[in-house]
């Protein structure tokens, strides 16, 4: 039986490392639903746990990578278009 893990109860994280050729793309679909049920407010080190748990034996897998970008700052939001970028012109 495997014992539950506080940081990652639906063992989403655990089960991405063990599907043999995951995408990046997979592990960012996998890590939003990780991410969506958790109760922390501020899950950087609950990922950072996870990072140490996970990451230290497998540092070339997609889901290391990912939770590695979850870590950096996404800076501030910025606009990215719209009806005023196209009359500026």
């Amino acid at each position: 039986m495997t014992v539950k893990d506080p940081r990652d109860p639906k063992g989403l994280i655990r089960d991405s490392y063990r599907i043999p050729g995951i995408t990046a793309a997979e592990c960012r679909s996998i890590f939003l639903d990780w991410a969506l049920s958790v109760s922390a407010d501020d899950p950087r080190e609950t990922i950072q746990h996870l990072l140490t748990d996970h990451g230290a034996v497998a540092p070339d897998h997609p889901m290391t990578q990912t939770l590695t970008a979850a870590l950096t700052d996404a800076g501030p939001a910025r606009r990215r278009g719209g009806r005023k970028a196209r009359l500026s012109r």
